[in-house]
């Protein structure tokens, strides 16, 4: 999988370090691609932990319904109706996680099933990306001051 490539082993070691003290695990048992529920555990209020670690670890704000909240903004037409995901809301969802295999995402598949697809490598892309945006967001702020 290509996300392994190229990680930077100071912030997967907060990455790693946050999952760790949420989910009461050893660092060995995090890896980048754990399912946080199925292979770590997690249930909905350790997601609410993890982020809150996340954010403190990196003095980063992660938007609320982070990867689905990114994935309704991406889609141009309709995200999901009654529940189940529309190909439009599927395929923005995709390559927001490519971290997931294409063949986990599927027709009829609920709004409820997403977060069982989250692995550790998504908060690790999330917060790069956050870091990535905060970073070009100061540079802006410089250039033009």
């Amino acid at each position: 999988m290509s996300y392994h490539t190229n990680i930077d082993e100071a912030k997967w070691a907060k990455v790693r370090d946050a999952f760790a003290a949420a989910l009461g695990l050893e660092d060995d048992e995090v890896e980048l691609g754990s399912k946080l529920i199925s292979d770590l555990g997690a249930e909905s209020l350790d997601f609410l932990d993890i982020v809150y670690r996340l954010e403190r670890a990196f003095d980063i704000k992660i938007p609320r319904g982070g990867i689905e909240g990114s994935a309704q903004e991406e889609v141009g037409g309709t995200y999901e109706v009654d529940g189940i995901l529309t190909d439009d809301g599927l395929m923005a969802l995709k390559q927001l996680m490519p971290e997931v295999p294409s063949d986990e995402f599927h027709d009829g598949m609920r709004v409820t099933e997403v977060p069982e697809l989250f692995r550790v490598a998504t908060f690790y892309n999330l917060v790069c990306h956050l870091i990535d945006k905060a970073d070009q967001a100061k540079k802006v702020s410089e250039d033009a001051g």
